[in-house]
Protein backbone atom coordinates (compact mmCIF):
# COMPACT_ATOMS: atom_id res chain seq x y z
CA UNK A 1 0.00 0.00 0.00
CA UNK A 2 2.92 2.38 0.66
CA UNK A 3 4.24 1.63 -2.81
CA UNK A 4 0.93 2.95 -4.65
CA UNK A 5 1.23 5.94 -1.98
CA UNK A 6 4.36 6.97 -3.75
CA UNK A 7 3.57 6.11 -7.22
CA UNK A 8 0.34 8.16 -6.73
CA UNK A 9 2.71 10.91 -4.66
CA UNK A 10 5.25 11.82 -6.47
CA UNK A 11 4.54 13.41 -10.31
CA UNK A 12 8.08 12.24 -11.55
CA UNK A 13 7.17 8.66 -11.86
CA UNK A 14 4.11 9.79 -14.08
CA UNK A 15 2.51 6.38 -12.24
CA UNK A 16 -1.02 7.68 -10.62
CA UNK A 17 -3.33 5.15 -11.98
CA UNK A 18 -0.65 2.48 -11.26
CA UNK A 19 -0.27 3.64 -8.13
CA UNK A 20 -4.29 4.02 -7.25
CA UNK A 21 -4.41 0.18 -8.32
CA UNK A 22 -1.80 -0.97 -6.20
CA UNK A 23 -3.01 1.11 -3.01
CA UNK A 24 -6.20 -0.72 -3.93
CA UNK A 25 -4.93 -3.93 -3.58
CA UNK A 26 -2.91 -3.45 -0.59
CA UNK A 27 -6.37 -2.32 1.03
CA UNK A 28 -8.06 -4.73 -0.15
CA UNK A 29 -5.55 -7.25 1.71
CA UNK A 30 -5.55 -5.56 4.33
CA UNK A 31 -8.82 -6.11 4.78
CA UNK A 32 -8.72 -9.66 4.47
CA UNK A 33 -6.34 -10.17 7.25
CA UNK A 34 -9.03 -9.48 9.60
CA UNK A 35 -11.22 -12.14 9.48
CA UNK A 36 -8.31 -14.34 9.78
CA UNK A 37 -6.97 -12.79 12.62
CA UNK A 38 -10.73 -12.70 14.56
CA UNK A 39 -10.69 -16.62 13.53
CA UNK A 40 -7.24 -17.44 14.96
CA UNK A 41 -7.51 -15.63 18.18
CA UNK A 42 -10.03 -15.76 20.93
CA UNK A 43 -11.89 -12.86 22.58
CA UNK A 44 -10.41 -11.19 24.96
CA UNK A 45 -12.13 -9.20 28.21
CA UNK A 46 -11.31 -5.69 27.42
CA UNK A 47 -9.66 -3.70 30.37
CA UNK A 48 -10.62 -0.12 30.79
CA UNK A 49 -8.73 2.32 28.87
CA UNK A 50 -5.36 3.43 30.35
CA UNK A 51 -5.30 7.11 30.12
CA UNK A 52 -1.33 7.13 30.92
CA UNK A 53 -0.52 5.45 27.98
CA UNK A 54 -2.92 7.15 25.51
CA UNK A 55 -1.24 10.22 26.53
CA UNK A 56 2.08 8.89 26.10
CA UNK A 57 1.81 7.76 22.64
CA UNK A 58 -0.26 10.71 21.81
CA UNK A 59 2.69 12.91 22.84
CA UNK A 60 5.13 10.64 21.16
CA UNK A 61 3.60 11.21 18.28
CA UNK A 62 2.73 14.87 18.45
CA UNK A 63 7.25 14.73 18.92
CA UNK A 64 7.61 12.63 16.21
CA UNK A 65 5.67 14.84 13.69
CA UNK A 66 7.70 18.02 15.21
CA UNK A 67 10.86 16.11 14.42
CA UNK A 68 9.83 15.42 10.91
CA UNK A 69 8.30 18.97 10.43
CA UNK A 70 11.61 20.10 10.99
CA UNK A 71 13.77 17.85 9.21
CA UNK A 72 11.66 18.43 6.46
CA UNK A 73 11.47 21.65 6.21
CA UNK A 74 15.98 21.52 6.38
CA UNK A 75 16.00 18.58 3.53
CA UNK A 76 13.89 20.68 1.09
CA UNK A 77 15.52 21.60 -2.54
CA UNK A 78 16.92 24.84 -1.95
CA UNK A 79 16.70 25.48 1.19
CA UNK A 80 17.28 29.17 2.94
CA UNK A 81 18.56 30.24 5.96
CA UNK A 82 15.65 30.58 7.71
CA UNK A 83 14.25 27.34 6.62
CA UNK A 84 17.33 25.70 7.95
CA UNK A 85 17.28 27.55 11.36
CA UNK A 86 13.57 27.06 11.96
CA UNK A 87 13.80 22.87 10.92
CA UNK A 88 16.91 22.87 13.36
CA UNK A 89 14.43 24.59 16.25
CA UNK A 90 11.58 22.45 15.21
CA UNK A 91 13.57 19.22 15.17
CA UNK A 92 15.14 19.99 18.51
CA UNK A 93 11.80 20.56 20.12
CA UNK A 94 10.60 17.56 18.47
CA UNK A 95 13.63 15.32 20.01
CA UNK A 96 13.12 16.57 23.67
CA UNK A 97 9.29 15.82 23.55
CA UNK A 98 10.41 12.44 22.53
CA UNK A 99 13.02 12.35 24.73
CA UNK A 100 10.86 13.59 27.72
CA UNK A 101 7.92 11.04 26.71
CA UNK A 102 8.73 8.36 29.27
CA UNK A 103 9.63 10.86 31.93
CA UNK A 104 6.41 12.30 31.48
CA UNK A 105 4.49 8.75 31.28
CA UNK A 106 6.83 8.02 34.82
CA UNK A 107 4.89 11.03 36.05
CA UNK A 108 1.59 10.41 35.43
CA UNK A 109 1.49 7.47 36.33
CA UNK A 110 2.36 7.85 39.99
CA UNK A 111 -0.37 9.80 40.76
Amino acid sequence: MHAGMCMCLIPEWNMFTAGVVVAIIGFIILLGIIPVYRSSHPKKAYSPINWSIVATWVIGIVGALIMGFGMSKIMVGNATRVDFIVGLIAGVIGLLICVLNYPIYAYITKK
